[in-house]
């Protein structure tokens, strides 16, 4: 039996993984984490209708003996949930590597993410597969471009938006991320040069039109703002920004980057807890309605302007499952006789390239997820 270890396996995004995967015959998912009750109750709760063979698992990954806790399980593949990755060394994917296991993490850091080819030559001794960023970026978000990449002869600018539903879960690693760099400045490629901005800052106003229309914006730090300036040639701007649904949540977010930027406070990433606390006092408000855009635009085959606009809408909730599609069918791929130890299938990389939007088909049929393509030729 191939085993599984879900590290964060009852959390957020770690749950959402484990209910997919459980309808896999001959595997056995290991539910990892610090909290054994909590790890329990999920397999309890997934024992009547799962296919796979559960198991609760305590592990800590910051252990001393994390490594050596692996080595003994011979896990086929690790899938590491345990956010925030800001701040993370590679200790978890050098374990996988050295005790032959596969690897895929949901990781939104640029640097862990982008930094991850550090370990392709010792992935590719051991003939292993080493994924960082299997999530809504870059996972989804590169499957989107490259989709349509081929529609232009230059893509001058790729613009990114996510904006989730306020009813929407709230990981505190998720939070934590998003705080560690509000108000720090942010490398990106714009009008044609490396420059910086500002996280969470630069609002807008963006209509993503169908049922969730218009949405508040601002400044946020991804994988795919140092990868795809190179990966798709693109001439002029790459931009990624996020949102909260209600206007005061999200102005407020506003305003502590600008207290960060100004100096008055160096990270607020440390108030996490009480900041997620805060703004479960608004649950009640807003609504559980959310929306992924990806806007391409640049010149066709015959040099006239061309622009694809991509939108995904999340109804019923749905939203937070999207982060967890990428690992689900890059796990399910290695977890069936789809991949075979090829080169192609070995090496430490960023999520990109590794699949086709039309593997999300299923997946989005089924959590009543859609999206619509708006082309335009001038």
């Amino acid at each position: 039996m191939k085993k599984v270890v879900v590290l964060g396996g009852y959390g957020n995004f770690g749950k959402r993984i484990v209910e997919n995967l459980a309808g896999i015959e001959g595997i056995t998912i290991l539910i990892a984490g610090r909290n054994l009750s909590k790890a329990s109750a999920l397999v309890e709760s997934l024992q009547g209708t799962s296919s796979a063979s559960l198991e609760p698992l305590v592990i800590d990954i910051l252990a001393d003996d994390f490594k050596e806790q692996l080595t003994t399980l011979s896990p086929y593949l690790v899938i590491h949930t345990s956010g925030p990755f800001q701040g993370q060394d590679y200790r978890v994917p050098k374990a996988c590597i050295e005790c032959g296991a596969h690897y895929i993490d949901l990781a939104d850091d640029r640097k862990f993410v982008c930094d991850i080819t550090e370990l392709d030559t010792q992935a590719k001794e051991q003939a292993v597969l080493i994924v960082s960023g299997a999530s809504s970026v870059p996972g989804l978000s590169s499957a989107v471009v490259e989709h349509y990449q081929n529609q232009f002869s230059t893509i001058e600018s790729i613009n990114l938006a996510i904006a989730p539903g306020n009813k929407a879960e709230r990981g505190l690693a998720t939070v934590e991320a998003i705080l560690s760099y509000t108000g720090h400045p942010l490398n990106v490629f714009k009008d044609g040069r490396w420059q910086d901005v500002y996280g969470w800052m630069d609002p807008k106003i963006n209509d993503f039109g169908g049922f969730v229309g218009k949405r508040h914006l601002a400044n946020v730090d991804v994988p795919d703002l140092e990868i795809f300036p190179s990966r798709y040639g693109v001439t002029q701007q790459v931009s990624f920004q996020a949102g909260l649904e209600l206007p005061v949540l999200h102005l407020t977010m506003v305003g502590m980057a600008y207290l960060s930027k100004i100096g008055l406070v160096k990270n607020w990433a440390p108030l996490s807890k009480i900041i997620v606390g805060t703004s479960n006092v608004f649950l009640p408000f807003g609504s559980d309605k959310g929306a992924m855009e990806v806007l391409v635009s640049g010149k066709d085959s015959n040099g006239n302007a061309k622009q694809v606009k991509w939108t995904l809408y999340a109804p019923k909730g749905n939203g937070p499952y999207i982060p967890t599609l990428s690992t689900i069918i890059l796990a399910r791929k290695l977890l069936s006789s789809e991949s075979q130890n090829s080169n192609k299938d070995t090496g430490a990389k960023p999520c990109v390239g590794l699949f086709e939007l039309s593997d999300f088909s299923a997946y989005f049929d089924a959590l009543d997820i859609y999206f619509e393509e708006k082309i335009e030729e001038v």
